[in-house]
């Protein structure tokens, strides 16, 4: 299979040197994961932990729809624009996986296109953290009403405009990102069991998702898994 592949080139190398062997030890997709703070989430005790599964060649792919929630080890948060399959690859001892998040896409509600699988990047525009309240302001204290004022008859228009809503600090909102990109699917070589979060584009609310078929294409083959809304 595929995901055997590196391990043949280190042996066949390995009679060439020292220096060789090296060389296949550190490939440039380890030198990336080495300097990358996102490290992936870890995979849970097996594949039945996860609310379906499904055989893909040798290995297998666990789910779960998490739905607009963000679950992170540190937090869970949510993402209005998006939702989310918390995803697990299980396989042999030993076995590897070359994953790319074009890998995966979702199909809702039986669509002709599924959608593919976002960047964690795009995801962090439309994060955001239950948790966190906005300080109170004295205008938030006053009790005077709705805050928008009307003018008397006649003239013309004394309206305020509502304040802007407060945004969350630059610190807070980017430790929430450090916490999402960690928890991502990582890309490139990787050793089995595998997991992390795959981002779909979504603005509807869950309540109207019917069915949800992950699929995946990939160096395993290719399966289809339903999904639970």
């Amino acid at each position: 299979m595929r995901f055997f592949s590196s391990w043949k080139t280190i042996l066949l190398i390995t009679g060439a040197g020292c220096v060789a062997l090296m060389s296949a030890v550190w490939s440039p997709a380890q030198e990336t994961t080495k300097d990358n703070p996102a490290k992936g989430m870890p995979p849970r005790a097996g594949p039945s932990d996860y609310q379906a599964q499904v055989q893909a060649g040798m290995i297998i792919i666990a789910a779960e729809f998490m739905g607009h929630a963000v679950p992170t080890p540190e937090q869970t948060v949510a993402a209005d624009d998006y939702v989310v399959i918390d995803a697990g690859l299980f396989g042999p001892p030993g076995a590897r996986i070359t994953l790319a998040r074009g890998n995966f896409s979702l199909r809702i509600n039986g669509k002709k296109n599924a959608s593919p699988s976002e960047p964690y990047e795009l995801v962090f525009k439309s994060l955001k953290d239950p948790q966190w309240q906005p300080p109170e302001t004295e205008e938030s204290k006053s009790k005077g009403g709705t805050g928008i004022t009307t003018g008397g008859g006649g003239g013309g228009g004394g309206d305020k405009l509502p304040p802007v809503p407060p945004k969350m600090p630059f610190e807070l909102r980017r430790v929430m990102e450090q916490h999402v990109q960690r928890a991502a699917m990582q890309e490139g070589d990787r050793p089995l069991p595998q997991a992390g979060l795959l981002f779909f584009s979504y603005r509807g609310k869950t309540e109207g998702i019917r069915s949800i078929e992950l699929i995946y294409s990939g160096a395993a083959g290719s399966a289809t898994l339903a999904l639970q809304p």
